[in-house]
This record gives structure tokens, C-alpha cells and sequence, in this order.
């Protein structure tokens, strides 16, 4: 029989493989033999299990982990309650929290913000509210983690300016944003169609030496693009480019989509192509797109160059009358 730092190694091995069955008929022979599984190992299997929707499975371990005592300091704590929030699990985070606090091990800033983001990542932003309040009451100043995250939370329930608030809030404590905060609020101003506000943040990131992210690039040149102002986001394009960042297929797929229902074929077909050069390749959506414009508009040998190009990568493309 291995000893137990054999076993914990064996076990991780199976977890990353992610023989989750393997693992957990494994893991059970062992321990009816004596073995006892590390915390690293529990908690690695538990993210496993959550993470593919086995919550009984992990919930059982972690009973298992827990009564071992192997739940024992701040660290750990904060590990199984990360665990939980990643899952989405952000009722068993809590109760884990109480445990924690019942136990008199008391939380630390990792734990608050820990919370506070896995309760703003499924909008439940009522609740995350509740541990700023008790970050504060605990002596803690909120840092950029936590107000990013409530910044993502307040966005994603669609309360924008509350999110704004909360933006302005930072400087009263010496939190000076940075790109992921800027890019969320962004990215969420473009949602709603604020195009203004959100052109106005770039230029006050832009000020602050910040670049804005592709994904945000993306939602600004969509927002231009479905207000049929392509030109300024052939600037936002070029702007882009200038700072380094490589459009992906959504740049691309934007243009090539606003360029065809403007009957700009030429553009739509060069960008096509630029896309193909730069290894970026169009998805269906994309491809048949331009080869119906293409068709509708009789321009049918442009839109036989295209077929061929996406038969050679495998393409899968729609049955077009007339080609």
C-alpha cells in the first residue's frame, strides 16, 4: 500500500485527468485502508466534482475533509470558500463563513473579497453588499478587488449608475481603477447604448495611461457599428491596432456583417480576406453571411472565391441558391 504522500500525488494525477469515477472509487478504497487524504487533495476533488455539476459527491468529501480536521486555519478556510464560489455554491460559502467565524478564526480581507465577488458574479449583489458592511465593521479598507467586483455585480443587475457610484466611491478611499474596472463599466455602457458615457471613460482611462481591453473594443465597434456609424469604428480599429491589441474574429466578424448590410462588398470582402491573413479565421455565421450579400447582390464569382476558401478549411456553410 503507498504512503500517504505517494497517494496524495496518485490522486491529484487522477483529478487532473479527470477520471473523476476512477478517482472517487480510488480515493474510498483507500481511506476504508487507512490512507487519509490530504486537504490539497479533498479540496482539488471537490472543485472537480462542482465544477461538473456532482454537488452531492463533492459535498460528501467535504464532510469528510471537515471532520478529518483538516479545516483548521485562515488559509483553508478561504480556499474551501473560493471552492464554493466558483461553483456558484455561494449558500454553502456562507455557511462555511459562519463555521469559520463560529470557530473564532476570524476572516481576513482575502475572505471578504472572496465573498463579496462570488455573490456579484451570479448578481447577487443584496448579499455581497452585507460582507462589505461586515469588511468594514472588521477594520478593513475595501481595495480595488472589492470595488471591481461590486462594480461587476452592480453591472450585471443592469444598475448602472449605482456602479458609478460605486466608481466614485474608490477615490474616497484611495483606490485608484484599473483596466478591469474601467473595461466592465465599459463593456456595460455599451450594453445599454450609452455610447457617450462609455467614449467618455475611454478617454479618462486613456488619460490615466490605461488601455481599454479587446473585449471592450469589441463593444464599442459593435455599439458604432449597429448605429450605422461605421467610420468612427474603423477609427476605434485603427486606435486598436496602435496600442498593440489584436482583433479576433468578433472585430472582424462586426465589420464584415455592418459593411454588407451597408453594401459595401469590397470592404466586406477585404476585411474577409484580412482576417484570413492574420490567422484569424470567420466562423459559419461569418461566411455565410458575406456569401449570401454576395449572391443577393450578383456578385457570384467573388462569392465562389469564398466557397472554395471555406471548403479547403472544412466550412461548414449553408446550401445558397445560385451557387
Amino acid at each position: 500500500m503507498p504512503d500517504n504522500s505517494t497517494f496524495n500525488l496518485t490522486m491529484t494525477c487522477l483529478i487532473k485527468g479527470f477520471n473523476l469515477d476512477e478517482t472517487c472509487q480510488i480515493l474510498d478504497s483507500y481511506i476504508e485502508r487507512g490512507l487519509k487524504p490530504g486537504f490539497n487533495t479533498y479540496l482539488a476533488l471537490m472543485q472537480a466534482l462542482y465544477s461538473v455539476g456532482k454537488c452531492a459527491e463533492g459535498d460528501r468529501y467535504f464532510d469528510q475533509m471537515t471532520k478529518g480536521g483538516l479545516l483548521s486555519t485562515v488559509i483553508s478556510y478561504n480556499m474551501v470558500i473560493d471552492c464554493f464560489c466558483k461553483a456558484s455554491m455561494t449558500g454553502k460559502a456562507r455557511e462555511t463563513f459562519n463555521e469559520m467565524c463560529f470557530r473564532g478564526i476570524a476572516p481576513t480581507l482575502v475572505t471578504f473579497n472572496t465573498l463579496i465577488g462570488g455573490h456579484c458574479k451570479i448578481g447577487q449583489v443584496h448579499d455581497a453588499r452585507k460582507f462589505l458592511v461586515l469588511l468594514l465593521e472588521s477594520g478593513f479598507d475595501p481595495d480595488i478587488f472589492t470595488f471591481s467586483s461590486l462594480i461587476d455585480g452592480l453591472c450585471r443587475a443592469h444598475m448602472i449608475d449605482d456602479a458609478f457610484d460605486c466608481f466614485t466611491e474608490m477615490y474616497r478611499w484611495n483606490v485608484t481603477p484599473n483596466d478591469v474596472t474601467y473595461n466592465i463599466l465599459i463593456r456595460s455602457l455599451c450594453v445599454v447604448g450609452d455610447i457617450s458615457r462609455a467614449m467618455k471613460l475611454v478617454r479618462k482611462m486613456q488619460a490615466a495611461g490605461i488601455s481599454a481591453d479587446v473585449f471592450s473594443f469589441n463593444a464599442l465597434i459593435q455599439s458604432f457599428c449597429r448605429m450605422k456609424k461605421i467610420e468612427k469604428a474603423k477609427k476605434l480599429l485603427v486606435t486598436m491596432l496602435t496600442l498593440g491589441l489584436d482583433p479576433d474574429k468578433y472585430t472582424y466578424g462586426t465589420f464584415i456583417k455592418a459593411f454588407c448590410e451597408s453594401e459595401r462588398f469590397d470592404e466586406a470582402i477585404g476585411m474577409f480576406h484580412l482576417m484570413e491573413a492574420k490567422g484569424c479565421f470567420p466562423n459559419p455565421y461569418t461566411c455565410n453571411l458575406v456569401l449570401e450579400s454576395l449572391v443577393w447582390k450578383g456578385r457570384l464569382e467573388d462569392a465562389r472565391n469564398i466557397v472554395k476558401r471555406c471548403n479547403q478549411r472544412g466550412t461548414k456553410l449553408n446550401l445558397i441558391p445560385g451557387l
